[in-house]
């Protein structure tokens, strides 16, 4: 009996960063489908849906081809004043895609990578960050959240704005 080898051709690899542009890829599409963020005013925007947990997204700055955006929920940190849990975003509008720059759930992004993080500390931190938008995202639309109960609102939550690197 004879067992005839099958060579086959190795299946390809998705790397890390691949794998993060594919993130940011689906979170554009959750962020545009959940609230069409590309096409808001700048200004602060609230979402209710009744379950007590109010959604804000403040369009920070709109340019040619980027929208700086910040979620969060109207819950403030008490130690340090911060909504929480929230999220810095950019949304890429050309290439249709939207990154979790920083992200505030209990702790700043210094006390978990720490100051000069090596590149695959970086990498790995991005990945998180991007991976809980989603589901946040996710969560969000699942609530009930989106275009239909999104608002523009005259008053601002006042919290401390994360710090941009």
């Amino acid at each position: 009996m004879s067992l005839a080898t099958v060579h086959r051709k190795p299946l390809p690899t998705l790397s890390r960063f691949g794998w993060l542009m594919g993130l940011y890829a689906e979170n554009h599409a959750r962020l545009q489908r959940l609230f069409e963020a590309g096409e808001l005013a700048c200004g602060h925007y609230l979402s209710q849906v009744g379950d007590g947990l109010d959604v804000h997204l403040h369009v920070l700055e709109q340019h040619a081809y980027t929208t700086e955006l910040r979620l969060s929920y109207g819950l403030v940190d008490p130690q340090t004043g911060m909504a929480d849990p929230s999220a810095n975003l950019r949304l890429y509008r050309d290439a249709r895609q939207v990154e979790a720059t920083h992200c505030y759930a209990g702790r700043r992004w210094q006390d978990v990578i720490g100051m000069y993080p090596p590149p695959q500390r970086v990498l790995n931190h991005r990945l998180r960050m991007n991976t809980f938008l989603g589901k946040w995202l996710q969560y969000l639309a699942e609530r009930g959240h989106g275009v239909a109960t999104l608002h523009p609102c005259a008053g601002t939550l006042q919290v401390e704005v994360a710090e941009k690197a």
